[in-house]
């Protein structure tokens, strides 16, 4: 198959090591009458078809993603609602869902390493974000440091990919990595 579709009003997109895209979608999405974005979160295989959706497991409904990491196997998502903002992990092979609340505001990148999280919030158009550490603490979430990071140039939409345990983070032309 040269091309399928996965949706509409895609807001993050993150690949698995077995070839799975993981996506969350806008309110357009979830909201509008397109069947593959109705869930807020996926799964797909490389041949388009649909392998994994929260099927009314998450703690409320979605309004958007804002970010998507992978921790070998594990695929972790963040997004918000009109309760607030949430972390969940997805093991793809059994499909069970942990979600947390996500213990930073406006959260675009994530990397997790075992109990070990990165989270940034970015300034748009600017060359810094601001980078905060998180350790799962009794089944919770708590920064444990915040940082701000400058960048060799302006950071953009979608400027954070997380992959087991590093967070990549692209400011114009330059890709910096931050190990969690």
């Amino acid at each position: 198959m040269s091309h399928f579709c996965i949706g509409d009003d895609i807001d993050y997109v993150v690949t698995d090591r077995d070839g799975g895209i993981w996506t969350s979608y806008g309110d357009e999405g979830i909201y509008g009458d397109h069947p593959e974005s109705s869930a807020g979160l996926a799964r797909w295989d490389t041949d388009g078809s649909h392998t994994w959706n929260p099927r009314g497991r998450l703690p409320v409904w979605p309004l958007g993603g804002s970010a998507g990491a992978t921790e070998e196997a594990v695929a972790w998502l963040a997004w918000y609602s009109h309760e607030g903002a949430f972390l969940s992990r997805i093991d793809p092979v059994t499909g069970d869902i942990s979600s947390y609340r996500n213990p930073l505001k406006d959260t675009d990148g994530i990397a997790v390493r075992g109990t070990r999280m990165l989270l940034t919030h970015r300034f748009h158009n600017r060359p810094g974000v601001e980078l905060s550490r998180a350790e799962l603490v009794d089944d919770a979430w708590v920064i444990t440091a915040q940082e701000k990071l400058r960048l060799p140039g302006p950071v953009g939409m979608r400027c954070a990919q997380g992959r087991d345990g590093i967070l990549w983070l692209r400011a114009s032309d330059t890709w910096t990595q931050i190990e969690a």
